[in-house]
């Protein structure tokens, strides 16, 4: 998760919500202002949400040799798991 620079000049950074025992029980954005302490350390990384758009197009894109390859595996060998011969994967069918 990136910290992302709003238009109006505020960020939306990542925060957690933890349980008492430290597991992560969710991820999501909260909006800060100028006036948040946090403020001036965060925005030195804060990219705008077009250049996130960009970042993820990019690895999307870099996928995709990694993606026909996998698929080309599965085409060769079969779907891990399933049992050859079977409708259901689960031995019977």
């Amino acid at each position: 998760m990136y910290v992302i620079r709003l238009p109006n000049g505020n960020l939306l950074v990542p925060e957690s919500a933890t349980s008492d025992d430290g597991r992560v029980m969710s991820d999501a954005y909260v909006e800060i202002g100028p006036a948040d302490s946090d403020y001036e350390r965060l925005a030195e990384g804060a990219l705008t949400q077009e250049e996130v758009d960009e970042q993820r197009r990019r690895w999307h894109e870099g996928d995709e040799p990694l993606r026909r390859q996998f698929l080309d595996f599965l085409a060769r060998r079969g779907h891990p798991g399933r049992t050859h011969g079977t409708e259901d994967g689960l031995g019977s069918d």
